[in-house]
């Protein structure tokens, strides 16, 4: 592992495809009823930066700004054939995996990854919804390390679930970041992201870990209670670089600024009484 940190000096911009060149990329992921976060997020995010968006519902879930009330978990067997039906057909060029909420759903996951040869996978490892609702079961999670983590281009942890990926304390500081997410990549993971978001201080900072060196990606840390589903939105944004032909650390850079965006423009909407969504099309709906 190499010892320095760089920091961008730019942000590029997402871009639109040009006709005739159709990026795709599908969720693997729950539905959330309330339209903030989940496979609703990821093709909001989709939609924003100019890629289509296709779904693999792995669960339904209750749910609204408030909490989360009941999850109803999608047969293996149906998943598997959501899969089928998507890859057959459609030129997946990016993968993002969110709420996995039980060991049979990742082994059937992991099990469609392989064998129908998917690109660019960006695992988001929901364990937790921004209500404090559980979405992962215990017993999930040393499936989805062995089983997921291998197979994923990019694991978007934020600070406490790579604790519960480690079985660790939450990371204090940049260096405690930095030296789990070279953990999580002994586990198999190409490369993490590291989130800050539940950093303290001015700049909410990320750091990107791959075996060439850490990526540290600074923003201006927005205080909102509208934060609902930024961890959904921020890894499908990656996954809609991939599929545009990015370079990881580009897709990155490009995800961080948009989601940084979200997040500040969420208080111009007015969604719920609890904990608010991100505002996906800051960029393309009028201010007012």
């Amino acid at each position: 592992m190499a010892d320095s940190i760089s920091t961008p000096t730019g942000i590029p911009s997402a871009g639109i495809p040009s006709a005739g060149n159709t990026p795709i990329a599908v969720t693997i992921a729950g539905s959330d009823s309330s339209g903030g976060a989940g496979i609703q997020a990821d093709l909001k995010t989709f939609s924003a930066l100019g890629v289509y968006g296709a779904s693999v519902i792995t669960a339904l879930t209750a749910q609204n700004t408030l909490g989360v009330t009941a999850i109803h978990d999608a047969p293996p067997d149906f998943i598997a054939q959501q899969m089928e039906a998507v890859f057959s057909d459609l030129d997946v060029r990016a993968v993002k995996i969110g709420m996995l909420s039980r060991p049979a759903t990742i082994a059937t996951v992991a099990e469609g990854l392989a064998r129908l040869g998917a690109r660019h996978v960006v695992l988001d490892p929901v364990m937790v919804a921004a209500s404090g609702a559980r979405l992962l079961e215990d017993a999930a999670i040393d499936t989805l390390k062995s089983r997921l983590l291998p197979l994923a281009d990019l694991v978007t942890p934020n600070l406490p679930e790579a604790a519960a990926l480690l079985d660790a304390p939450v990371a204090e500081g940049e260096n405690e970041t930095r030296a789990q997410g070279e953990r999580l990549l002994a586990l198999g993971a190409k490369a993490v992201l590291m989130k800050g978001g539940h950093g303290t201080g001015a700049e909410s900072v990320d750091l990107l870990v791959t075996p060439a060196g850490v990526v540290r990606l600074p923003a201006p840390r927005h205080v909102t209670r509208n934060t609902h589903g930024t961890g959904c939105t921020l890894s499908s944004a990656i996954a809609s670089g991939l599929a545009k032909g990015e370079d990881l650390a580009t897709a990155v850079a490009a995800a961080k600024a948009y989601i940084t965006g979200a997040i500040a423009a969420a208080d111009r909407l007015h969604v719920g009484r609890g904990h608010g969504p991100v505002h996906h099309f800051y960029a393309l709906w009028p201010s007012s």
